[in-house]
């Protein structure tokens, strides 16, 4: 999921209009209830007790957000379903958010498309994430994960969980599904992590989108000449010129900002889970039937992207036996939904042996990610190959604490010192 800006505050401001924020100027942030903040605030990495407050008032809530802007957050499960599968009265286009944040570029991709344009460029990924193509990444996947423990090994003293394993992994993974060419995989890297800097600010995140799509355009027109096997290259002899460059430039920089930094966050916080806990560590060391529901729990229980694509209602619905207004901005909440008792006994608390769940942690309908599977593929091979490797691993006592990304769409940790 392509994210916003890593400062909440900037995002929330941004749904005033050029108007009003004229008028009220920098005084406009001071005006911001802390309650606008909740959905993405998080203790540790577990949601602030005020998310599950907000959730047991009813399934769709409105958030206090001052300046007239009617901004309605969605909680409940089967609520969040509803408009996430809902393109009839709800849009993703991307000109709603444009306007918002005073940004003229359509970054492209599926995360900001309606149907028609939607259903024809997913019909065009699809077929390069069905799992008898995701299959033959397997094998480099799991000679990815080793060279990165290797390299933890190889280091002295403490390591960095984020740097050594969290990036790297997901990182060369979209390398390889992309065909980016080996010589370019140090720049492919910097791009990747660019987006993942926390401290960018919302401007910061639209810069690495610019800077990432012109080298993919780049890498667009080489493969013209010359297609390679990856999805770019499988894309154009499929499609030809069915499909430009821009928008197979912008379909490749989805692929990197859906499969990068959400599965960067959760191999970080799934680290750190299982740094807390060695008996779901002996787990997975001892068991490959434990992988599964071990990670679809994390899944459900972290829901590292905290808030899907923020919906523009069309015309007047009913969600959740609450009344929404044409123009009207509805945020879901994906760790709210995910901790929905509908889902089943104490989903509040994690626990690894839970059978797995219908969560919402990759999106729902048409707009879920295409990359789920991938997603999936990476998590089950580097956690048990992790905790194998090393059976003592432990987080450094003498390293500062742990720095979180706070009010973040794509909740995660900046860094995890351990010693191996």
């Amino acid at each position: 999921m392509l994210t916003m800006g890593r400062n909440a505050l900037a995002w929330v401001r941004k749904l005033a209009t050029k108007a009003v924020l004229k008028r009220v100027g920098p005084r406009a942030l001071s005006l911001l209830p802390a309650g606008a903040l909740v959905p993405l605030r998080r203790d540790d990495v577990v949601p602030v007790a005020e998310l599950d407050e907000l959730a047991d008032q009813g399934p769709v809530v409105p958030l206090p957000v001052p300046f007239g802007v009617n901004l309605w957050l969605v909680t409940g499960h089967d609520a969040v379903k509803q408009v996430l599968a809902d393109s009839r009265h709800f849009s993703n286009d991307f000109s709603h958010l444009g306007k918002i944040l005073e940004v003229e570029q359509n970054p492209g991709g599926l995360g900001f498309a309606d149907p028609p344009v939607h259903t024809r460029l997913r019909k065009v990924l699809t077929p390069e994430f069905t799992m008898r193509r995701l299959s033959r990444l397997a094998p480099r996947i799991d000679a990815i994960i080793a060279d990165c423990l290797d390299s933890m090994a190889d280091t002295d003293g403490p390591v960095d969980l984020v740097e050594k394993f969290a990036l790297p992994i997901p990182s060369l993974t979209i390398c390889e599904l992309l065909g980016v060419p080996y010589s370019d995989r140090d720049e492919f890297q910097r791009l990747a992590e660019a987006r993942f800097d926390l401290f960018g600010g919302a401007g910061a995140g639209f810069g690495h989108i610019s800077e990432s799509l012109v080298y993919l355009r780049k890498v667009v027109a080489q493969q013209r000449e010359n297609p390679g096997d990856g999805l770019i290259g499988m894309i154009i002899r499929d499609h030809g010129d069915d499909i430009d460059d821009d928008e197979l430039a912008g379909l490749a920089d989805g692929v990197l900002t859906g499969g990068f930094e959400t599965t960067a966050s959760m191999l970080a916080l799934g680290g750190l889970m299982l740094l807390r806990d060695p008996a779901t560590a002996d787990l997975l060391r001892e068991s490959d039937e434990a992988i599964t529901p071990f990670v679809e729990e994390m899944l459900r229980y972290l829901s590292v992207v905290q808030v899907a694509f923020l919906r523009f209602a069309r015309e007047e619905v009913t969600v959740g036996g609450q009344l929404i207004a044409p123009g009207d901005v509805v945020a879901c909440s994906l760790s709210a939904a995910n901790r929905d008792p509908a889902l089943g006994d104490d989903v509040r608390r994690f626990d690894p042996t839970r059978a797995p769940s219908p969560h919402v942690a990759f999106g729902y309908g048409a707009h879920r990610c295409i990359g789920a599977e991938l997603a999936r593929m990476e998590l089950r091979a580097a956690y048990p190959a992790l905790v194998r490797r090393f059976p003592h691993l432990r987080l450094n006592p003498d390293a500062t604490p742990l720095t979180f990304r706070e009010t973040s769409i794509v909740y995660g940790v900046e860094s995890i010192s351990v010693l191996t």
